[in-house]
């Protein structure tokens, strides 16, 4: 057969029944999979094909994901990881076999060794160790899949930031929650995949953080505010009503349209997407957006002040927007930098200050999702970019108790979303300097949120610049002794 005769052939076979009923109904099977697995095909606010036609590679765990980034980088020493050796050692040199060899970003000279300024205890069935920076917190620990021995190469902030939320040190990667989004879409077609919520200041890796690197910019993050208007320029200007919005959407984009099918720019696409999606956010981001309605138990169980741009109410937020169907939901705490370079800076009274603000919040979002039957579907993550150094940095003099940057083992944690019920994984020595047991690395995961979405992190990729990228690049192990 010459090439003219099979082209014939082939563009004949799309007209025949036989060709549908052949190689077609797999595809309407696929759609009534992803129905039956909580998905939207028609939902995904995506102007192109996504990966699989945005049905999971497997069945879910989780269908959303709020990630808690304590950005700064608490102290583990002072919240989680429980080390009686380390306050022995108090004041002592810092041993020379720690520093050889090592890079930290300010230490110099020989340091003294800290001990924890927070006291401990166990609590829950599962025995788990909290301090009293977190009194509150200690309350829901049987809910809590606590990771002790987490460690990344980065002692940055921003490099680290990256490395934690995009998957790479460097600008221009896709973050986890555009990873996300590209792979399963959004539920609510009301409403953006990935929403952003600020609190405690401008967080050093900046918007990149959130940004969509070379994915179509459709699956970037969208930052919200907790005060003010929940979007920024959503409301029509003066004069212009619903109906004349609607209108010059369409037109615009009926330009958009005929300049696609000229160039084939596939961000032509994008453009006309978020055109539409923002022209369905002016209905949808307003009431979804506050908080003024909530009752006051519930108001009262997270701690929130209406109008206030704060943890707590983001926190509450985050509730809302995954109970309408938001896919990605990451939180951003600003702050948590203890070097201890002044008086309020330091893992005593500076760290105590900063939980203070964060306990009663993050204790608040698990019961209230559990409460709602959201926590099952609903990965929480918790962490920093990084963790804090057993010796004392004393940039600024003794009075002051402040710890560097630590990237060798740092404590996060999980919860809901098919992860194991008060469980510690993961073992650092008795000082807390490095892991003696359950390593992971960032990329690790990394590779196991995508799991609990259905996503496996090895197949969800991205064709660039001449190969296929994925967000854990060429490592990364899901985490399976967390998981249910």
């Amino acid at each position: 057969m010459d090439i003219l005769n099979e082209a014939h052939y082939r563009e004949s076979e799309y007209n025949t029944r036989r060709h549908f009923l052949k190689n077609c109904i797999s595809g309407m099977g696929a759609m009534t999979l992803g129905s039956m697995l909580g998905g939207n095909l028609f939902a995904n606010n995506s102007p192109s094909p996504i990966t699989d036609n945005g049905i999971p590679h497997f069945l879910p765990k989780a269908k959303h994901v709020i990630y808690l980034h304590m950005a700064g980088a608490p102290s583990q020493l002072e919240l989680f990881d429980h080390k009686p050796v380390l306050n022995t050692l108090n004041g002592q040199d810092c041993p020379p076999s720690l520093l050889e060899g090592k890079r930290f970003a300010f230490i110099r000279g020989t340091p003294k060794m800290l001990g924890s300024q927070a006291s401990f205890n166990q609590y829950g069935e599962s025995r788990s160790w909290v301090s009293d920076y977190l009194p509150k917190f200690s309350s829901v620990v049987d809910e809590i899949s606590f990771l002790k021995a987490v460690h990344t190469e980065e002692f940055n902030h921003a490099p680290a930031q990256f490395l934690m939320q995009t998957g790479s040190p460097r600008q221009g990667r896709p973050s986890l929650g555009s990873w996300a989004t590209y792979g399963l879409g959004s539920p609510n077609e009301n409403l953006p995949g990935f929403i952003v919520l600020l609190s405690g200041g401008v967080v050093s890796g900046g918007k990149r953080l959130w940004g969509s690197g070379f994915l179509p910019t459709v699956y970037q993050g969208v930052q919200c505010q907790s005060k003010g208007p929940a979007v920024r320029n959503l409301q029509n200007p003066k004069g212009v009503d619903a109906a004349l919005r609607k209108q010059s959407v369409d037109a615009i984009n009926k330009i958009n349209e005929l300049e696609y099918q000229e160039s084939r720019d596939p961000e032509i696409l994008t453009r006309m997407s978020q055109y539409e999606l923002a022209f369905k956010m002016q209905t949808s981001v307003p009431g979804v957006m506050s908080i003024d309605g909530e009752p006051e138990y519930i108001k009262k169980l997270y701690g929130v002040t209406p109008g206030e741009s704060s943890f707590a109410n983001n926190c509450l937020l985050a509730r809302r927007l995954v109970e309408n169907g938001v896919r990605f939901v990451q939180l951003y705490d600003d702050g948590w930098d203890t070097h201890g370079v002044g008086a309020g800076n330091g893992v005593d009274v500076g760290l105590y200050n900063k939980c203070s603000r964060i306990d009663q919040a993050m204790t608040g979002l698990l019961t209230d999702l559990k409460q709602r039957g959201l926590l099952e579907e609903t990965l929480i993550v918790w962490g920093g970019e990084f963790g804090r150094t057993p010796m004392m940095e004393a940039r600024s003099g003794q009075g002051f108790f402040g710890r560097d940057h630590h990237g060798e083992a740092f404590t996060m944690w999980m919860a809901g979303g098919g992860v194991k019920k008060g469980f510690t994984f993961g073992e650092t020595d008795e000082i807390g300097y490095s892991a003696i047991r359950g390593k992971v690395h960032v990329h690790d995961v990394q590779a196991t949120i995508l799991n609990q979405l259905g996503l496996d992190h090895e197949r969800l990729t991205f064709h660039f610049q001449g190969r296929d990228f994925r967000l854990t690049d060429v490592s990364g192990n899901v985490i399976k002794d967390i998981l249910t």
